[in-house]
């Protein structure tokens, strides 16, 4: 079956067939024509796969940077989960394992309803409130957004002496002129990932389809191993007559 098999085998296959057909001065066979025809789509799905993934990643790296210089905890553990899908997703194209590129399609599902939820928790859509500590943070600390004092145009000033409530080891300060506000700036990459993410399911819905054609494409004419070279053979025009030794 395809999905066993990476491209690379599969090229060695047909280079030697091609070099086999043109060593023995015949054309390759119809099967061979189809599992090579099979084979340039797999590897199709490969390209596609591939350049698609560096921006996804770049920009998840991204995030999980700023989550980290933030202490956004939840954000951190859910983004290291998307990084381990989407490797798991590529390695599920380049072997051509349905099994891996839908669980990435599923985790996406997941992934969506996540970045809704954290555009919704900074516009304080409904009962939610972007100063909760318990959703981004576990109730671990007070930190918010790195966004918040390093956002675009942000004046960050000591607040002296501190209140009294708050606690010794974080500092009290007054932000201001900032063009434009943390809650803005953290909607704005949860949509980027909204976007990325339902162009990811269309293609992995895609590459899931394409692979269940080749792998029934596979199943009709043999699979890779079912037509191997063989060269031509001669055939003899002396009749062999039967021989009677005497006692």
């Amino acid at each position: 079956m395809p999905g066993r098999y990476s491209a690379l085998p599969a090229v060695i296959h047909f280079v030697s067939a091609a070099l086999g057909a043109a060593l023995g001065s015949r054309m390759l066979t119809s099967s061979e024509l189809l599992q090579l025809l099979c084979l340039i789509r797999m590897i199709r799905i490969t390209t596609i796969h591939q350049s698609r993934v560096p921006g996804t990643q770049i920009s998840i790296l991204e995030r999980q940077i700023f989550d980290f210089l933030g202490y956004q905890w939840a954000p951190i553990l859910t983004n290291f989960v998307h990084i381990i899908a989407v490797i798991l997703g590529l390695f599920g194209t380049v072997q051509f394992r349905p099994r891996y590129v839908t669980g990435y399609a599923v985790w996406l599902v997941i992934w969506v309803t996540w970045n809704v939820f954290i555009i919704c928790f900074y516009l304080e859509v409904g009962d939610l409130s972007k100063d909760t500590d318990l959703i981004m943070t576990f109730n671990i600390s007070m930190h918010r957004s790195w966004w918040m004092e390093n956002g675009p145009g942000c004046r960050v000033t000591p607040v002296t002496p501190p209140p009294s409530w708050a606690p010794e080891d974080h500092r009290y300060i007054s932000i201001s002129g900032c063009l434009l506000e943390y809650q803005y700036v953290e909607v704005s990459q949860s949509a980027l990932q909204v976007i990325l993410a339902l162009a990811g399911f269309i293609y992995a819905c895609y590459v899931v389809k394409l692979i269940s054609e080749e792998e029934d494409s596979f199943d009709f004419i043999g699979g890779f191993d079912s037509y191997g070279y063989q060269g031509p053979q001669k055939t003899s025009h002396l009749q062999l007559q039967p021989m009677y030794m005497s006692k």
